[in-house]
């Protein structure tokens, strides 16, 4: 992994934007501007992921929606473990905590694509389908986590019940995820000459608006390197070793599961590694409201995201490209 796998303009702008915080710049931006910029990018990513669906066999995507599933469902259960027997950490913290270690960060996903488009390495897909997949299994696995979490606790009641079924129709009709869907369902069925029209404006300028995307989350990352003693040390290495762990699982489901190349194999690794905090830390904060906000969004935004952004991946790239070298098996 060189140096100049680090330069590339979307993580080069995240740094900008921490290093804006730390120094304490004035330099802010519109409140509303950041979900513009969001819709926008899930928008880029479904239509240009139905696109390349539409030239693609659908029956080969269903690989990719298993292990979407047993990413969504496997991961946070794994962190749970880890939270409460290494780490000690209360049940439902363990919990809400968890839950956003199985979702995915579309920002991540994002950078990646843009670190892969920045060095020229094509990708299949199918991955696009798995990111929009993910959130939903996480979310709910979060919940049963609660519920037992509560269980242990014994402090469960029906009003739970209630409001986990509300919770579970939120996470299929979530706006990212509805985006997502939609957005790759209309690029799956329009026409070459229609989608030439809106071309220009979903991907000629879709690094520039992930540019400023990236800025604004790397201000928003250093805001919560202050909370970073709230949080404790073995959540910050949790923090680092829990994306590893998936990174991992990533890695031998697309290389030896899915036998993607190298740029579908680093997708897939980057969905396995990264953790939500769009979607999963609203819903973990009404669905366990005992939970303290600042464990899990100090993890998502403060550690795990900088990390994966800035070291994740071009070290998964790095693994992938020799996984895929060394133990090419077809």
């Amino acid at each position: 992994m060189s140096l100049s796998s680090l330069l590339v303009p979307a993580i080069l702008f995240f740094a900008l934007g921490m290093f804006a915080c730390l120094i304490k710049s004035d330099l802010k931006f519109p409140p509303d501007m950041h979900k513009m910029i969001v819709i926008y990018l899930l928008i880029g990513i479904g239509l240009h992921g139905g696109k390349a669906l539409a030239g693609s066999d659908m029956g080969s995507a269903l690989p990719a929606v298993w292990a979407a599933l047993a990413f969504g469902c496997g991961l946070p259960i794994v962190a749970y473990i880890i939270l409460r027997a290494l780490g000690k950490i209360d049940p439902l913290n363990a919990a809400a905590i968890s839950a956003h270690y199985g979702s995915v960060s579309a920002g991540t996903y994002m950078t990646a694509v843009a670190f892969l488009g920045g060095i020229g390495v094509t990708y299949e897909a199918y991955p696009v389908i798995m990111l929009a997949i993910m959130e939903s299994p996480a979310i709910m696995i979060g919940l049963v986590l609660a519920g037992y979490s509560r269980k242990i606790l014994g402090g469960a009641t029906k009003a739970d019940k209630g409001m986990y079924k509300h919770l579970i129709i939120e996470a299929f009709t979530n706006g990212s995820i509805l985006l997502l869907f939609g957005s790759m369902a209309i690029g799956w069925v329009v026409s070459d000459p229609s989608y030439k029209k809106i071309e220009p404006f979903f991907e000629l300028i879709f690094m520039g608006a992930l540019c400023i995307f990236l800025c604004d989350m790397g201000m928003e990352a250093g805001k919560r390197l202050s909370e970073f003693k709230t949080v404790g040390v073995f959540l910050v290495c949790f923090g680092i070793a829990m994306p590893l762990i998936g990174a991992v699982c990533g890695l031998f489901v697309g290389h030896f599961l899915l036998g993607y190349s190298i740029g579908g194999i680093t997708l897939v690794t980057v969905l396995a590694a990264s953790c939500s905090y769009i979607a999963v830390p609203p819903a973990m904060r009404l669905a366990i409201p005992e939970a303290n906000p600042s464990f899990y969004l100090t993890l998502s935004l403060g550690v795990t995201f900088p990390f994966n952004v800035v070291v994740g991946i071009p070290m998964y790239y790095a693994a992938a490209q020799y996984l895929h070298e060394t133990y090419y098996p077809w």
